[in-house]
């Protein structure tokens, strides 16, 4: 799952600092893959210098606030409108996951086109299987039976998604730090 277009995606969301984006990464992918807050910087850094990120400026918390632009919103669309081939499921269901969490995102569509690509997929991998080689008909069953189960497991997160809510940005953002004691 790519870290980058996660955090546009959030960003697509509302403004964040860089602990905020780290709290609602984990929250929408039910913290399947941790996400060091170094990490989340060094990736704000780099889209600021590609221009789909702005910095804001420091709230008076001294919070640096980003913002996504024009391209970086066009450059989320375009991730979520696409299939990925050879889709590793943990990385697809981290995508689904962050998809389905976000309003304005067609996550049953996600699951349609991923479908038709890993079916194309199944396909091609049948027809190109016929060879008298042992070691490549055991590699392309492997390949096979491993697409079919991404087929298996998006039926059911057809499912899920059509039962799922998105929801907003946190309200109140993440402290940092230890409570204050009474």
């Amino acid at each position: 799952m790519s870290i980058r277009h996660s955090l546009l995606a959030i960003l697509d969301q509302g403004d964040c600092y860089g602990y905020q984006l780290r709290v609602e990464f984990e929250r929408r992918t039910a913290q399947a893959r941790p996400l060091n807050v170094g990490q989340v910087y060094a990736t704000l850094d780099r889209l600021e210098r590609d221009g789909l990120v702005v910095k804001l400026g420091a709230s008076t918390t001294g919070h640096v606030f980003y913002s996504i632009t024009d391209e970086g919103r066009a450059e989320v669309a375009t991730w979520f409108e696409t299939a990925e081939a050879g889709a590793d499921v943990d990385e697809l269901a981290l995508k689904l996951a962050l998809a389905q969490s976000l309003p304005g995102v067609d996550a049953a569509a996600l699951v349609d086109r991923q479908r038709a690509a890993t079916a194309l997929e199944v396909d091609a991998l049948r027809t190109g299987s016929s060879s008298a080689d042992l070691a490549r008909q055991l590699v392309d069953d492997a390949r096979i039976a491993a697409a079919e189960a991404v087929l298996g497991w998006l039926a059911r997160a057809e499912t899920l998604v059509a039962e799922s809510r998105p929801f907003a940005l946190d309200v109140e953002p993440p402290r940092r730090g230890r409570p204050v004691r009474a």
